[in-house]
């Protein structure tokens, strides 16, 4: 690991690490106060709020209080120095992760022993609230640490393979969440192979049109000003009105059109929601690429110039590479974004994974909500450390 720089204020006096006491007083408050899971007899009853001490075992959330009793340790400017702390939460944070969703999972198989087959196991406030405490902690470690980024993978991929084998071990098996999932493969299967073609055919030509454009925001400063007021009015618009507004002239157009509506294009479905996500798209896309290439030094273009080469070559060999990873950073948050707003398509049947969330919404049953949402944020979040992963790559030697 890089060596860790610390700041005089952040050693001083008793707590060293306020980020970490915080989370772990909100953890230790929400366990203490809310339920970890629920049993219910069936998919559409709330259930009986049970809460964490009582559904783990002894070994269980005893060992839950050493790690939480050495997490607070950590966080105070005695015993160890800054450096061994975070890298002693590295490792107690991803324990207490995985004793969390251990602890669930064991507790579900317990409980579901003597109950009937329509008997539900769902998660509790307090358990979102103890398995996400940690990952902060993970995170702020890391950043505090500055650690390179082939550590970072490395760990991040050793802790996913860590609960990906728990689901292969059939850990989880009898949460309701699975339960909903082995009722749904094949249609899961079929909305998330939909989820994700909806964002990639959103983003290709979002991408296509917003780099172009903010190429022509960086050359012609004219055309700044009414470029970025359209696309900030795009942004205005809430999604689900957007996606609604473009029901009525799709439809016209497909009628007036019949070889349009032969290509797919409809007034619901994939169509309005594909042009909609691409205005979304646009002004993260056109703001960093103008951005990115304002960010150039006039000096280097100079120093281009100087060497002979013509605008098409510093264009390629120069500004672009240098303007990159900002343009991968614009493409990070459009990413994310589209992955979220994607859910809200399928309100005008485009389908993907928000098809379950409302669909449980109808039925009040939050598992199969969540049978939506959890990928959907699962699905975000590799995204968004596979853009990070890329962007920093595409840094030049040096950078930071």
């Amino acid at each position: 690991m890089h060596s860790t720089k610390v700041s005089k204020g952040e050693s001083e006096g008793l707590v060293a690490n306020r980020v970490l006491l915080t989370l772990l007083v909100a953890a230790l408050i929400g366990a203490a106060l809310l339920p970890f899971a629920a049993m219910a007899p069936n998919r559409l009853v709330s259930g009986q709020s049970v809460g964490l001490v009582s559904a783990l075992l002894a070994w269980q959330w005893g060992t839950l209080g050493l790690l939480a009793v050495l997490l607070g340790l950590c966080a105070l400017s005695r015993p160890f120095s800054l450096p061994a702390a975070y890298r002693l939460v590295l490792v107690a944070a991803p324990l207490w992760l995985l004793l969390v969703l251990y602890g669930l999972g064991s507790y579900a198989d317990r409980a579901l022993e003597d109950a009937s087959s329509a008997a539900r196991i769902s998660q509790g406030a307090a358990f979102w609230i103890v398995a996400f405490c940690p990952v902060l902690m993970i995170v702020d470690a890391f950043q505090r640490l500055h650690t390179n980024l082939a550590l970072r993978s490395l760990y991040a991929a050793l802790l996913a393979g860590s609960v990906a084998a728990m689901f292969a071990l059939d850990v989880f098996d009898g949460l309701a969440i699975l339960r909903e999932y082995a009722n749904n493969r094949e249609l899961f299967a079929a909305e998330f192979a939909t989820h994700l073609r909806l964002v990639a055919s959103a983003l290709g030509p979002a991408l296509a049109i917003g780099l172009p454009l903010g190429l022509l925001a960086h050359r012609r400063s004219g055309a700044r000003g009414p470029l970025f007021g359209l696309l900030n009015f795009f942004q205005t618009i809430p999604s689900i009105a957007l996606f609604a507004l473009l029901v009525a002239p799709l439809a016209a157009l497909s009628e007036a059109l019949p070889f349009l509506r032969a290509l797919g294009v409809k007034g619901i479905g994939a169509t309005p929601a594909i042009i909609a996500l691409i205005m979304y798209a646009l002004l993260p896309i056109v703001r960093n690429t103008y951005a990115g290439f304002a960010g150039v030094a006039a000096t280097t273009l100079e120093a281009a110039r100087g060497m002979g080469m013509t605008s098409r070559q510093i264009l390629w060999r120069v500004e672009i590479p240098l303007a990159l990873p900002v343009i991968l950073s614009g493409l990070r948050i459009v990413t994310v974004q589209a992955i979220g707003l994607t859910v809200v398509a399928a309100l005008i049947g485009a389908g993907g994974l928000g098809s379950f969330i409302f669909q449980g919404l109808g039925q009040y049953a939050i598992d199969l909500v969540l049978l939506g949402a959890v990928p959907t944020i699962a699905l975000a979040v590799v995204a968004d450390f596979l853009l990070q992963i890329l962007v920093a790559i595409s840094k030049p030697a040096g950078a930071r």
